[in-house]
């Protein structure tokens, strides 16, 4: 009992330590959503949950409000950050990384601006990916907790004060932790860029089979269909067509929609992409220039 009472203790220090760096974000009269001060100016929250406008007004530790304008959006990586009025108490707080087992503190905020606080255990921690819209995450964390739809964007910390990362919500419910690496990578470029330029083709995919016949031939049994062309794009120049079936980009089998988009990243726009495409019962070679995708 007295190893639990000390647990208790020691969850509701780092509680109360943690909740400097919440805020409530007013969606509306009745919804909200919580973020995470990242910085003296800035606060980092969902991309996916924060709709698309603007200026928000927001709670601040303490309780006073503010106005917040969005500087910057990334689906990719599914982080948002608004601009808020410098706070001048704000004080830095260390990243840490984490593993699978260890136990995790999801904080989040009520709409007074108070902490609210969930813990779990991290179900997995594993090696970086690439979600399906082209973003790089160092390092996939799920969480075994089940969060309040308002408490997405609220900080996530270990026991001993780290701060690991921000939550957000995969698909059915599952939680995940966007790495305190990607937030430091991704944040500044945000908040001088408005978004983070990526590599685009200009192409619809959707998994598909090889037919049998061809996968002695191809040598893959899976790869992905290209469903439409955007007009003008990288992919229509390169004269790739609907129909098509995408074996492999720069050598690596097409075999998922993630697996092409890791080829997609910052760095690639500007090169060339070698695909080998399935056309008409025959392997075809085609050279692709990457471009950025266009601003939405």
């Amino acid at each position: 009992m007295t190893d639990l009472s000390h647990l208790a203790a020691g969850i509701a220090e780092r509680v109360h330590a943690a909740q400097s760096s919440l805020a409530a974000i007013e969606l509306s009269d009745e919804r909200h959503l919580s973020g995470t001060l990242w910085g003296a100016d800035a606060v980092v929250t969902s991309e996916q949950s924060l709709p698309q406008r603007g200026d928000f007004r927001i709670v601040l530790p303490g309780g006073a409000s503010a106005t917040a304008r969005v500087a910057g959006r990334d689906p990719g990586t599914n982080l948002a950050v608004l601009r808020i009025p410098e706070q001048t108490s704000f004080a830095a707080i260390p990243s840490g990384d984490t593993e699978t087992g260890a136990l995790a503190l999801a904080l989040g905020a009520a709409r007074s601006g108070e902490a609210t606080a969930r813990l779990g255990i991290v179900n997995y921690a594993g090696p970086e990916w690439h979600s399906i819209a082209g973003g790089r995450i160092d390092r996939r964390v799920v969480l075994d907790v089940r969060l309040g739809r308002a408490e997405e964007g609220g900080p996530v910390y270990d026991l001993a004060g780290a701060r690991l990362g921000v939550s957000t919500f995969a698909p059915r419910g599952k939680v995940l932790v966007i790495p305190a690496a990607t937030v430091d990578r991704i944040v500044p470029t945000l908040l001088k860029e408005g978004r983070v330029a990526r590599g685009w083709l200009g192409v619809a995919l959707q998994p598909v089979a090889v037919p049998e016949q061809l996968q002695g031939q191809s040598g893959e049994a899976s790869g992905l269909m290209v469903m439409s062309i955007a007009e003008g794009s990288p992919a229509a120049r390169a004269g790739i067509v609907a129909g098509d079936i995408v074996l492999r980009v720069n050598g690596t089998p097409a075999r998922r929609l993630r697996g092409v988009a890791s080829h997609l990243g910052p760095d690639s726009i500007g090169h060339n992409a070698d695909l080998e495409v399935i056309r008409a019962g025959s392997v075809v070679s085609l050279q692709v220039k990457i471009e950025a995708r266009p601003a939405a």
